[in-house]
């Protein structure tokens, strides 16, 4: 009897294990647009990559010559993404996303916009 309950444990684990999806990897490169105040952001390069792991999002970016940026948050009502990331001198990007389906994208919104549809890796 012990032995039946412990395969039947390790199969129901083993079962859910493979039950779980695994990570999702996305990304986005293009230019900025402007802000009120600023004139140089369609110069601007930038690469955005994120990880969906279950409900777990963490994402980078990085625009060309700047120090490389990170997020973390937790996909939202139909797949929303919402939370904000530290940028030099202080300054925050609020990040907004949505993963879902054939029509994943990001926007990163501060001192410049930068967004775009999310392609899987």
């Amino acid at each position: 009897m012990t032995r039946i309950l412990a395969a039947t444990t390790v199969a129901l684990m083993l079962a859910a294990g493979a039950a779980q999806a695994e990570p999702v990897a996305y990304t986005w490169t293009g230019y900025g647009t402007n802000v009120p105040g600023s004139g140089k952001c369609p110069t601007y390069k930038m690469v955005i990559d994120l990880t969906v792991d279950g409900d777990i999002v963490k994402g980078r970016f990085q625009q060309d010559g700047r120090p490389e940026r990170t997020f973390e948050t937790t996909l939202g009502k139909n797949g929303a993404i919402k939370t904000a990331a530290m940028v030099g001198g202080g300054g925050l990007m609020d990040v907004i996303g949505q993963i879902k389906d054939g029509d994943s994208k990001i926007k990163l919104d501060g001192y410049c916009v930068f967004e775009g549809k999310l392609t899987k890796k």
